[in-house]
């Protein structure tokens, strides 16, 4: 029974198990630790960002298909559009407005370059909106297998003192394998948040593209439309 009580001596807290460990096993652990908190600021961000990108969304759509026409909106909103959507619109506007001659007539190819200046600024939100989610990406692949090398150091180092201390008590294998293994914990902790809600919100992101490019057909439609009526 010595050696039992003697293990339940030991001090199994989280603080004192990262402090007891190698200094190889703290820096694995500190890393983890920061990836996970950096994940879930991504996270906590990305929520709020996609949230108010539907917001945005939904106020444009509405005053978009209101009746209110293309030249007054575009007046309204400015030089500096606030949303995503807006800017999309704006782009588009912006290259109408540009490829028409003096006499009124659009000039040759106007609705091509009007795709494609609204193309580009959706590529451009995409790359802000998807901005991040590389991290999460990463940390759910890579985090498992940072926390295996600090629990396979660990392991190595706790074998080394029982080795020099000759003693294959419990008191002696348990607080080395504990703290091993806490690195273990560490990397599923930081990993399996990562990869659920990177699927997520890819997910998410596709969708909010998708509403974009939509938005951007039926924009094209709206103008070459008009042009026929012309």
């Amino acid at each position: 029974m010595e050696p039992i009580q003697a293990a339940q001596a030991v001090d199994f807290s989280l603080m004192a198990l990262f402090f007891r460990a190698s200094l190889t096993v703290q820096i694995v652990m500190v890393i983890l630790i920061i990836a996970s908190v950096w994940g879930w600021a991504i996270i906590i961000q990305k929520f709020l960002s996609f949230a108010e990108a539907r917001r945005e969304a939904a106020r444009f759509d509405r005053a978009f298909w209101s009746g209110e026409s293309l030249d007054d909106l575009y007046d309204r909103i400015g030089e500096n559009p606030k949303g995503a959507t807006e800017r999309i619109f704006a782009a588009g506007m912006t290259e109408w407005r540009r490829s028409h001659r003096d006499d009124g007539k659009l000039i040759a190819g106007g609705v091509q370059r009007i795709d494609r200046a609204m193309n580009v600024a959706i590529q451009r939100e995409e790359s802000r909106l998807f901005r991040g989610l590389s991290f999460l990406a990463t940390v759910g692949s890579t985090a498992p297998f940072i926390g295996l090398f600090g629990t396979v150091w660990g392991i190595k180092t706790a074998f080394e003192g029982i080795a020099m201390s000759q003693d294959t008590s419990l008191a002696v294998v348990a607080p080395g394998i504990a703290e091993a293994l806490l690195a273990t914990a560490l990397g599923l902790l930081a990993a399996i948040p990562a990869v659920i809600f990177y699927n997520k919100l890819s997910g998410d992101a596709e969708r909010v593209v998708g509403n974009w490019e939509a938005f951007a057909d039926e924009f094209s439609t709206l103008l070459s439309r008009q042009l026929d009526e012309a």
